[in-house]
């Protein structure tokens, strides 16, 4: 049996009465807050080491017929480029290691600049995972329990995909929610400005900007879109 909702919101009351209390006690003693501790704080690490950074999260997606589907999504916190891993119903974590080692495989010589992967708590994420990428050194940073903003710029990328593409497109299975991923990816990775890269697009890793667009290149783009990665 349950706690009866009177007894839980009793408690409740009791323990914001204590921690009012002790607020009360330490306010008038003239204790405010911990310090910090010394060393650079959270969004000091991310934007000293964002050449080095990936960050990974889950982005569930509900089809037309009440199906969930699940998709690995990883972010570059230095040039804000996009990797996805494949498209499953069931994310277990031997498919999660998979997608590792599929992006392992993508970045090639790249995974020796990864220096630090964030990632949350969840089930999926287990050892055979993390060693997938400390095999190259790099240090996997789990964000605190229910602290989504430790993860913020890979959060983002997540609420992107949704406002862009998902919210605007009913998915039908896993076949069509590749296909629109695979192009919008193309679109996020190749066409897309960012704010936290000086509007610069993801492809183009350097301050220098990007070239202007010809007629040609327009055209090429039109009759063979993926040729725009």
């Amino acid at each position: 049996m349950g706690i009866p909702a009177n007894t839980r919101r009793a408690d409740q009351a009791r323990r914001q009465d204590r921690a009012i209390h002790v607020y009360e006690i330490l306010r008038v003693a003239g204790i405010g807050p911990a310090p910090r501790r010394t060393g650079p704080t959270w969004r000091q690490f991310l934007h000293a080491q964002a050449t080095g950074l990936l960050a990974v999260a889950f982005l569930h997606v509900d089809t037309v017929l009440l199906k969930r589907l699940h998709v690995l999504v990883f972010i570059e916190h230095g040039t804000r480029r996009m990797h996805l891993g494949s498209v499953t119903a069931n994310p277990t974590a031997e498919w999660t290691v998979q997608q590792a080692r599929n992006l392992a495989l993508s970045l090639g010589e790249r995974l020796e600049g990864v220096k630090f992967v964030i990632r949350d708590r969840g089930s999926n994420f287990t050892q055979s995972f993390d060693a997938v990428f400390q095999a190259n050194g790099t240090r996997i940073l789990r964000t605190a329990v229910q602290a989504p903003r430790m993860n913020a710029t890979c959060e983002r990328l997540v609420g992107t995909v949704r406002r862009e593409l998902l919210d605007r497109v009913l998915i039908l299975g896993e076949a069509h929610l590749r296909a629109v991923l695979a192009e919008y990816q193309v679109h996020y990775n190749g066409a897309r400005p960012h704010q936290g890269i000086a509007q610069r697009v993801p492809r183009y890793q350097t301050d220098t900007p990007p070239p202007a667009m010809t007629d040609l290149d327009i055209k090429r783009i039109h009759r063979n879109p993926s040729s725009a990665a």
